[in-house]
């Protein structure tokens, strides 16, 4: 560990590494716990389909790296795709059916997003002199009512596609495919 690295920036760094390929362990836990009805399918579907809304309006506004992003739903929460992540959760927990999945989900959260958005929120900090201000205004996740700032950056796109966005879509299908199939299955045996 570096002399001026915490715990908290070494869990953070190890957290935002290993989430991706733990999502995909989760993944496999969650078809196998998954107990899936029709109604809880299509209530699910109802409740994830705002999370994949929000995930691909801020993704279409984030200029990682280039300069802070405060349009679109970043003027109303400084985390839009972790808000959409959970909201995109709640929908996946409604459609499992299955309180293991909800628990696991909650541990996750608070283990691996947590550490990772601080660690971001000291990123932006060092980085970005005006994110002392956006902070005091603009809340960590519950949104705010109305937009802050003034500054408007147009929706791109071109940044949605870069940040490959377009790859939650496609994962949330799959996997409601993968749960209909489950359910079809369980009817049929």
């Amino acid at each position: 560990m570096q002399p001026s690295e915490t715990t908290g920036d070494t869990w953070s760094r190890v957290a935002r590494r290993i989430r991706v390929p733990l999502g995909f362990i989760f993944a496999v836990v969650y078809v196998w716990l998954a107990r899936p009805t029709r109604t809880s399918l299509i209530a699910g579907a109802l409740v994830l389909l705002p999370g994949l809304v929000l995930r691909g309006l801020a993704s279409g506004h984030l200029q990682k790296d280039k300069q802070l992003t405060t349009s679109g739903p970043y003027a109303y929460t400084r985390n839009p795709l972790y808000l959409g992540s959970l909201v995109l959760a709640a929908g996946f927990a409604i459609a499992a059916r299955s309180w293991w999945i909800v628990a696991i989900m909650l541990l996750m959260f608070a283990v691996i997003y947590v550490p990772v958005i601080a660690g971001e929120e000291r990123y932006l900090r060092r980085t970005f002199p005006e994110y002392d201000d956006y902070v005091r205004h603009v809340p960590r996740m519950w949104p705010r009512l109305s937009p802050y700032g003034s500054r408007h950056s147009a929706y791109s796109f071109a940044r949605y596609c870069k940040h490959r966005e377009y790859e939650a879509s496609i994962g949330c299908v799959v996997v409601l495919a993968v749960l209909v199939v489950k359910l079809i299955l369980k009817l049929v045996w």
